[in-house]
């Protein structure tokens, strides 16, 4: 017999397949392990800029989550029917405002024209990355936009090339560099064949309780209350701007940290805010 219950699962079920089929095939990075040796020869590196991740569908921009980015249509306007992946981006050490003007549901043309797509993929699961970045670099540059470009990848031959041009990036403010194994075919989810580089590490947590600040902080956060997903429970006291202390992340939100390797209790050693995560 044909019940409420049947009703109620068939409904779940769809719901369940709706939000699958909303969220896009994304490549996510593995951590560079600097104790294993890669082959630096056989990728192709670029800079890791610290954007707001954008997926082009052909018709709209998407989260990776695949919640709708609302830009204004004349910045859409040149892009093509075709599967581009990158970053809008406005400059190095500039992620807050950004993620400002991209959350805002009714875009500001004035902000916008401040972003720049930079398309660091265009996506097919048949071909390697060094010909998609040959595909991309090409359509992009015939679409002679300028707030569209795509994403330079650079060869080196060894890890003292790769070490010099990750310094030059991150003395400039950069946030680091990206390894594409440019051998590797487009697939979903955190792989091996795209790893981050990074002068710090970084991690996510949840704001369990907000500390009051002393001193100068008198009245204002003084630190975060935070518990990671293995349990760990700590405070974040540092990388807090006097407006993010006036008004902090709230509780239950996640938020990221950098931090400069573990102490003798497991606990993140130096552990900094960075900012609230992107829940688009």
């Amino acid at each position: 017999m044909f019940t409420i219950k049947h009703l109620l699962l068939i409904v779940i079920v769809l719901f369940t397949q709706c939000i699958s089929a909303a969220q896009p095939s994304v490549l996510l990075a593995k951590v560079y392990d600097e104790t294993k040796h890669y082959d630096v020869s056989k990728y192709l590196v670029s800079e890791k800029y610290d954007g707001v991740r954008a997926i082009w569908t052909g018709t709209e921009f998407v989260t990776r989550k695949g919640n709708i980015i609302n830009a204004p249509s004349w910045f859409t306007a040149p892009l093509p029917n075709v599967w581009l992946d990158g970053e809008l981006w406005t400059k190095r050490e500039h992620f807050s405002a950004l993620s400002g003007i991209v959350r805002t549901k009714k875009p500001n043309n004035h902000d916008w024209q401040t972003i720049t797509y930079k398309v660091f993929d265009m996506p097919n699961e048949n071909l390697p990355f060094s010909t998609r970045y040959k595909n991309y670099n090409e359509l992009i540059t015939s679409l002679n936009s300028l707030h569209i470009s795509a994403v330079v990848q650079y060869s080196f031959t060894n890890n003292e090339q790769l070490t010099e041009y990750f310094n030059s990036i991150t003395k400039q403010g950069g946030e680091g560099v990206m390894l594409h194994l440019a051998s590797a075919k487009h697939s979903n989810g955190r792989s091996n064949a795209l790893l981050k580089l990074k002068p710090y590490l970084d991690a996510e947590a949840v704001v369990i309780a907000h500390l009051p600040g002393k001193g100068k902080y008198e009245g204002m956060l003084g630190a975060l209350r935070v518990k990671t997903a293995q349990g760990q429970i700590f405070s974040i006291g540092t990388g807090l701007s006097d407006e993010e202390r006036s008004t902090p992340p709230e509780i239950g939100s996640t938020v990221t940290y950098r931090f400069h390797g573990l102490t003798k209790n497991g606990l993140p050693r130096f552990a900094s805010f960075l900012r609230v995560r992107d829940s688009l």
